[in-house]
């Protein structure tokens, strides 16, 4: 557990024992739990509240905002229609980022500008929405901001050492989630199957009922992340990994279905750079760099130090049915 609130002293800068708990957990497990990070209350209830009232909302209205008819992956994704490790997720969801007009004319070997474009949100059928959920992703940019300045000073750096690659458009992602257990027959226990983030930093705020699982580096015990009225879940992706030659990784996590009857909110924020960045080596001091593990070696999932290659192998992979409509082209054959 980490308190933001204690993150700087008087004079403006970093406490070390804060530095120090946060270098421990994010090397260590990857992942730890934020509180004091400014919300009150009243925002967390009414982003719930909104998020339960959107899934309550007729399935056709919600087939209105279809990820299918969005080319930037964007919008409604159905039970059991996201794939991760390739079995269906017992999950719904409604996945936002920033309100940007698609990209023309980017170069063939460029092609995860098609990531960016407009959302797809019930401004009809639940108008409030975008205005809550877009100032909870303000709030949660300045968080994440302020982490990895956070991250930057207990690697020895600047803290504004990986402000440039943020600088103007920053491509976060969030996502609005329902889990249902029992419903999603191929999912199994499977709320969400093990997976890492592709971006920095994560902050996922989830509510009361649990299920979320995490596998520490050099681990073979998951280990429960307990829910926390109000806290943040704070996860490191693949891009700290390959900044810094795996001294933190970017940690495995899933989430086991609940019970059957029993729902499931949560809604993560991925705080991200822009789709153009390219993530090179930082330069760890002696004493940390002897920590690193290296990059994960892992074939089916390599981790691109481009942050629009890494985010697009991802979006293809988890939306095989948007990526075949939209982007026949990238969509890897087999069998030749």
């Amino acid at each position: 557990m980490l308190d933001l609130s204690a993150a700087r002293g008087r004079d403006g800068t970093f406490d070390p024992a804060f530095i120090e708990a946060l270098r421990d957990a994010s090397h260590r497990v990857g992942f730890f739990q934020l509180t004091g990070y400014g919300a009150t209350p009243g925002e967390v209830d009414e982003l719930f509240d909104v998020t339960r009232r959107f899934f309550e909302l007729p399935l056709e209205s919600r087939l209105e905002l279809d990820n299918r008819l969005s080319p930037h992956f964007r919008g409604y994704t159905r039970l059991g229609h996201e794939v991760t490790r390739g079995r269906p997720d017992a999950r719904e969801q409604l996945d936002f980022g920033p309100e940007r007009p698609a990209v023309e004319g980017y170069p063939p070997d460029q092609p995860y500008w098609l990531v960016q474009g407009p959302n797809l949100m019930p401004d009809r059928a639940l108008p409030e929405l975008r205005s809550v959920c877009m100032a909870w992703a303000d709030r949660m940019s300045r968080i994440g901001a302020e982490l990895l300045s956070a991250i930057a000073v207990s690697l020895e750096l600047p803290e504004d050492y990986f402000d440039e690659p943020f600088r103007d458009s920053p491509a976060w992602m969030a996502k609005l989630v329902h889990y249902v257990g029992g419903v999603v027959a191929d999912a199994g226990p499977q709320g969400v199957g093990a997976h890492a983030d592709y971006g920095f930093v994560t902050l996922l705020l989830q509510d009361e009922v649990g299920g979320l699982q995490v596998l520490p580096p050099g681990s073979d015990n998951w280990i429960p992340v307990e829910p926390v009225q109000g806290a943040l879940v704070v996860n490191l992706g693949e891009m700290l990994e390959v900044a810094t030659q795996g001294y933190l990784a970017a940690t495995i996590h899933r989430v086991e279905a609940p019970p059957p009857g029993v729902d499931r909110y949560t809604v993560p924020f991925f705080w991200s750079p822009r789709l153009d960045a390219v993530i090179d080596p930082v330069p760890l001091p002696p004493a940390l760099a002897a920590r690193s593990r290296g990059i994960t070696d892992d074939p089916d999932n390599p981790m691109l130090a481009s942050y629009g290659a890494n985010v697009l192998k991802g979006w293809l992979r988890a939306h095989p049915e948007v990526a075949r409509i939209h982007h026949p082209e990238l969509v890897p054959t087999t069998g030749s």
